[in-house]
């Protein structure tokens, strides 16, 4: 079987962490598409193609890792027309059966042995399988009506009442080549691959698997604050005591059990302070130094060359990519730094920060409203700013690459920050903000 990955779009509704493809982000090291495709190899796959925009961004990125045993190949996606268009610059390489997903499907092993499981106890062969997942929210999602295990009709986005069932469908496809005849049939737009997909399944034996216990898991990346989801399946899957299970710069799966023990969590040119408290599965990477006083809390994982300062609490669900700097009496909890972000004393909760970002002293992340209510947010798409409920009672700042505050900022529940943004001492921002400059705001 071949694997289609999807990494063409502009990740337009990941507003402020898209000045790259959104599966470039970094979980514990490596790149959420690198997760990916660690997962297709563990399930057996290992015939990709990639599919991406004209930057090339995907293949530069994975210049840096050694995928071995793998056979990968790239194909461009000239404008970002839809799913549609980027499956129909695959075409010519696809041969038999192929699996379908987005980029940043970290969890795709699991799927894909819930379907060879599914296979092992029907005893039967399945030219397309379409996964489901139960929904309390139907009006949201392309919705599939029934007949037992076939699939008769997907209703996309179904009006209040009107839902054919309460499942909606995955965004992991197992198709055949003949589903281009029926794209090729319909009109070209950005929805043309779903009208394709309902008008395929109405006319073919397509087969639904449903993946319940995905349920809560692995949410689709449709917004910057789903990353916490797959950071937190992410380090419950592989961030464990004493190990931890990659090499560096390769795909590495251990031959036996004495080899993956080796792995520890802690380099040995790690420099940590004799009174520091290191609690729980936590992973600390080479050359970074951690002063005395300091502690940390895991689960956590803190990447190669950083600095945790004197009597700083780095607790619960952190990740601190290479480079990362976290100054003296600063409290870090279930936040994400990308490389070369740098903080001083202050507090930073449920928080995300792009690549590059300098924060001054005494900033303060307010991630909770003063109600206990949920967190709803303004999100910049096409120049436009929409009100987004986040479905979070916990969201602090979420600020792109190379944004800089000065110092005693303080940031509203769930602010989203632009990139290259400078944001001006004692500001108290209370919304979003896209602009050069903010003078307190």
């Amino acid at each position: 079987m071949q694997a289609v990955i999807l990494a063409a779009g502009k990740s337009s509704r990941f507003w402020p962490l898209n000045e790259q493809h959104k599966s470039l982000l970094k979980i514990m090291g490596r790149p959420l598409i690198w997760w990916t495709i660690d997962g297709l190899r563990k399930a057996g796959i290992k015939n990709i193609i990639i599919i991406q925009g004209p930057k090339k961004d995907i293949e530069e990125e994975l210049k840096n890792y050694e995928l071995t045993n793998l056979k990968i190949q790239y194909v461009i996606q000239p404008e970002p027309k839809g799913m549609g268009n980027a499956l129909w610059q695959a075409k010519n390489l696809l041969k038999g059966q192929f699996l379908v997903l987005n980029a940043e499907r970290v969890d795709i092993d699991e799927i894909i042995f819930n379907f060879q499981f599914s296979i092992f106890n029907l005893k039967a062969k399945f030219k397309s399988v379409l996964f489901g997942q139960h929904t309390d929210n139907p009006q949201l999602y392309g919705i599939m009506r029934l007949r037992g295990a076939r699939i008769l009709e997907i209703v996309e986005k179904p009006g209040k009442g009107k839902e054919p069932s309460d499942i909606k469908v995955v965004g992991v496809y197992l198709l055949e080549p003949k589903f281009f005849d029926y794209y090729q049939k319909v009109k070209k737009e950005k929805y043309d691959f779903e009208k394709a997909l309902s008008l395929y399944v109405k006319e073919n034996d397509v087969k639904i698997i449903m993946l319940n216990k995905l349920e809560s898991r692995t949410p689709s990346l449709k917004y910057p604050w789903h990353l916490f989801a797959l950071e937190k399946y992410l380090f419950d899957k592989f961030l464990k005591k004493n190990k931890f299970l990659f090499l560096k710069n390769q795909v590495f799966l251990p031959k036996n059990r004495k080899e993956e023990s080796e792995i520890k969590n802690i380099a040995k040119s790690a420099k940590i302070a004799k009174n520091v408290v290191i609690e729980g599965n936590v992973y600390i990477g080479e050359n970074t130094k951690i002063f005395e006083g300091a502690v940390i809390k895991g689960p956590c994982y803190i990447g190669d060359n950083c600095i945790i300062g004197n009597n700083s609490l780095i607790r619960e669900y952190t990740n601190l990519e290479k480079d990362v700097l976290i100054g003296a009496f600063a409290e870090v909890t279930r936040s994400i730094f990308q490389e070369n972000v740098h903080c001083h004393s202050g507090y930073f909760g449920d928080s995300i920060f792009g690549r590059g970002c300098r924060i001054g002293a005494g900033t303060i992340t307010a991630n909770v409203r003063v109600d206990r209510g949920e967190i709803k947010t303004k999100l910049k798409v096409k120049s436009e700013k929409l009100k987004v409920e986040t479905g979070l009672k916990s969201l602090g700042v979420i600020m792109g690459e190379n944004t800089k505050t000065g110092i005693h900022c303080s940031f509203m529940p769930g602010v989203l920050i632009g990139s290259n943004c400078k944001i001006y001492p004692n500001s108290l921002v209370k919304e979003g903000q896209t602009s050069a400059r903010l003078t307190g705001v």
